[in-house]
């Protein structure tokens, strides 16, 4: 018989954080939770960050996953947009760790292979096949598709993710 897992996957933004929790058993996938982080846009970086910091939380309290999937930074923009991504990126992985709960890294390209089937696949269609694979998801944006994207991402990966972790 095969364990009820529960994975909360993270689309780490500083403006827009997008969240999605699953579970999975064997091959079977269900939708739990998502939505939207929106750190106020106005004040220091420090709060915006704090702000994250305490939904994050709140999230990991809420859904207790057992499991966290984050995408790795893929940036086109300049350096200080990636260095404040970056940071927000960095709340997003040690928020759960802190908890104890194990994190992966998922390159988008491999998020978008793994639910749609390319890895230069647009926002569109990785939202469709979100949709398609969790029918009772109810996402009101792409950075909660993209969360449950990376989620189903780890999902299919997360024993290879386990044995890589093991061996680090």
């Amino acid at each position: 018989m095969n364990n009820v897992v529960r994975i909360i996957g993270i689309d780490p933004g500083l403006r827009r954080c997008g969240w999605g929790v699953i579970e999975t058993e064997g091959n079977r996938l269900r939708f739990i939770g998502c939505g939207t982080v929106t750190p106020p846009v106005a004040g220091a970086l420090a709060d915006r960050l704090a702000f994250l910091f305490a939904e994050l939380t709140l999230l990991l309290e809420r859904f207790s996953p057992d499991e966290a999937a984050v995408e790795e930074t893929f940036v086109n923009a300049g350096a200080r947009s990636a260095l404040l991504l970056g940071q927000a990126r960095g709340v997003a992985l040690m928020t759960p760790a802190a908890r104890g709960v194990p994190v992966a890294e998922y390159a988008a390209n491999l998020v978008k292979k793994s639910v749609v089937g390319a890895g230069h696949a647009e926002k569109g269609q990785v939202g469709l096949m979100v949709k398609t694979l969790l029918p009772a998801a109810d996402f009101k944006g792409a950075d909660a598709a993209d969360a449950l994207a990376i989620a189903i991402c780890h999902a299919h990966h997360r024993v290879a993710a386990q044995r890589l972790r093991a061996m680090a």
